[in-house]
């Protein structure tokens, strides 16, 4: 982390130290963007798609199903990408289905990415819940442990040994959870034949969201040149009116090739250049990234645009790849939480990615509504509850100045069997997956390695120290945390961490019903927490459930008046709390969601502030109420701020 008011020549010392730890992983993952070297072909649309209903669920692999059209083997039906496959059809067995699916589409491949064999030819996918083999042409081209996260194939050799072939794509996903997957889950087979069918299995979870499955990102071919930019890490400072932009960038496929790095402003204005493949760009007068109704001119955005040129056999290529760049510094004290050396307090939600029909599959619409809502609201920040978002959401987040907490898919680590070493090495890997694709965000602020772990059982203390340690060995630059819901004397991750994440639901699942208790537990709750660990503290969720339109006075539990009243409490503590050492409060949740079925759960977690179809409840406007406040105790607004504000 930076240290406040740190002189830039010591910061560029030091930072190098940024750069010496390297990644387990052999290569980047750069956001696919067009430029005059690289074309885009994105394959969302409809997909042939059919569910293994096999009682093995292996009858795809056992007859090869990637071999040949997917309709020559049996039924297929219309499946959008992306989009969760859940909710699409009609049929409860596929709503509820668990293991591998298959999906298929044969893509036109522009005959001059064919024939241009200095062209590099990708496939990428987005995300797919949760196991992925993938395969073009009936060749297995790549497989994927995870969900969340990209993953990527270089086919171009394979489409380039036949031509006349059309690419036929087959990927095969699996959403079955064990206990060294993220989230981890266990399978149980009912075997008592007066109770349940032949060959009955239930899948259960430790999280309370429903678990969609599918290709939830869009699928893409992109090109490159031969020589290409493989990796971009960009490390940002500031002293003074200087800003210092540290960059390292990565080339593959050339065993030499000269570089251009130019730093442009927003009017495309060179503002620093390079010809090193690392080194420190200075920026005078420089406009620094802020957050969302911290300051007048926020989210401002530099590019930094990397050129490579490679000779080859006597013909020379070019590669160009634009970065965006905000410039600022992140900090931590014993209470406080520094954006560019400034308190910063967050006041925002918790999401997920959900919504009706299309589950967990990215959505523009939605994405873009969620986000005008978020700053009619005057929240200037969200978690990534509970796994890393789309790219597409941190780049908007970016561009509108919201601070972000990046979380992997650590939620539901409940089984002591969950922190052996398989558990664990996994989870090491997914960090190095979601820093490195996440790394140069501006708006990343903080990345969370789990949400409520078991972090009073004692395998718990070497897991998270070691995990902690990784994730801080490949991103010394922002602080670390995970959000916890144990008992403050007893967590042992809890010293490791560089914030206290904290959350409790006073009067709902603990003494139900009771407003009454709400500020003496939530008082004890702060003073207990930071009179052991001495750090700052965010309150990362709290809330109750309240039915849409549904009322009662005096407040009842799940009436929008009760609700209400939660928040209330909370915020009167928080009050108190925030002019010491509560640095934010994020509400759970920004919007209702679905879940899985179960007696506490109607159609669903109800404590959004929005509902499912994203229309406010009555604590919609409490809370708009008290984030404007909040923001212009700032002092650094205009008088004229009001949403919507420009873009």
């Amino acid at each position: 982390m930076a240290v406040p008011g740190s002189p830039g020549l010591l910061w560029v010392l030091c930072v190098y130290a940024v750069f010496e730890a390297v990644s387990p992983l052999d290569s980047g993952m750069l956001f696919p963007r067009e430029s005059s070297s690289r074309e885009v072909k994105e394959l969302s649309g409809l997909w042939g798609f059919r569910a293994d209903k096999s009682p093995d669920r292996k009858q795809g692999f056992d007859e090869a199903w990637y071999k040949r059209p997917l309709a020559e083997s049996g039924p297929v039906i219309d499946m959008p990408v992306p989009a969760s496959y859940n909710d699409i059809t009609q049929d409860p067995a596929l709503r509820d289905f668990i293991g591998w699916v298959w999906y298929e589409r044969e893509v036109v491949v522009p005959a001059r990415w064919i024939s241009d064999k200095g062209t590099r030819i990708v496939l990428r996918v987005g995300s797919a819940h949760y196991y992925s083999v993938t395969w073009v042409n009936g060749v297995k081209v790549t497989e994927h442990k995870g969900g969340h996260l990209p993953f990527e194939a270089e086919i171009g050799s394979l489409l380039r040994a036949d031509p006349s072939t059309p690419c036929r794509i087959t990927i095969a996903v699996n959403n079955t959870l064990t206990l060294d997957t993220l989230p981890p889950g266990t399978i149980q087979h009912m075997d008592d034949h007066t109770k349940y069918p032949e060959g009955f299995f239930v899948q259960n979870i430790y999280f309370d969201f429903f678990n969609y499955a599918g290709i939830h990102r869009p699928v893409l071919l992109y090109t490159t040149p031969k020589a290409y930019v493989d990796d971009i890490t960009v490390v940002t400072d500031f002293s003074d009116n200087t800003g210092l932009v540290k960059y390292k960038v990565s080339v593959q496929g050339a065993a030499s090739a000269s570089l251009k790095v130019t730093l442009m402003d927003k009017d495309g204005h060179c503002v620093a250049s390079s010809s090193e493949p690392s080194g420190v760009l200075t920026v005078v007068d420089v406009k620094l990234w802020w957050p969302y109704l911290m300051h007048e001119n926020p989210a401002y955005l530099y590019s930094l645009e990397v050129r490579v040129l490679a000779s080859n056999k006597g013909s020379t290529s070019e590669d160009v790849y634009s970065l965006p760049v905000g410039i600022r510094t992140v900090s931590v004290t014993s209470s406080q939480f520094l954006i560019n050396n400034k308190p910063f307090y967050f006041h925002g939600v918790n999401k997920h990615e959900d919504a009706d029909i299309r589950g967990k599959g990215f959505d523009w619409p939605l994405v873009v509504k969620d986000f005008n809502l978020l700053k009619w609201l005057g929240a200037n920040s969200f978690r990534t509850s509970h796994y890393p978002y789309a790219e597409e959401i941190l780049q908007m987040c970016d561009r509108h100045g919201i601070v972000v907490i990046d979380e992997c898919p650590g939620v539901g680590i409940k089984d002591i069997r969950s922190f052996g070493n398989a558990s664990l090495t996994h989870h090491l890997f997914v960090m190095d997956e979601l820093v490195r694709r996440d790394k140069n965000h501006p708006s990343v602020v903080m990345w969370s390695v789990a949400n409520e772990p078991a972090a009073e059982m004692p395998p718990a203390e070497y897991y998270f120290k070691t995990l902690i340690k990784h994730t801080k060995a490949l991103d010394p630059t922002r602080p670390v945390t995970f959000i916890t819901d144990s008992n403050y004397a007893r967590d042992k991750g809890a010293p490791f961490v560089d914030v206290i994440c904290v959350n409790s639901y006073f009067s709902w699942y603990h003494d139900p019903g009771h407003l009454e208790v709400i500020p003496i537990q939530l008082n004890t709750q702060f003073e207990s927490w930071y009179g052991k660990y001495q750090k700052p503290i965010i309150q990362s969720e709290y809330g109750a459930d309240a039915v849409p339109g549904l009322h009662n006075d005096p407040p009842m539990m799940f009436t929008e008046e009760y609700q209400k009243a939660v928040l209330q409490s909370y915020h009167r503590v928080f009050d108190q709390k925030r002019k010491q050492y509560v640095i934010g409060e994020l509400i759970w949740n920004f919007a209702d969601f679905m879940t899985a079925q179960g007696i506490t759960r109607v159609v669903g977690n109800k404590k959004g502030i929005f509902s499912r179809q994203r229309q406010p409840k009555s604590a919609a406007f409490i809370l708009k109420e008290r984030y404007w406040r909040l923001a212009n105790e700032t002092g650094k607004l205009p008088v004229w701020t009001k949403y919507p504000c420009s873009l």
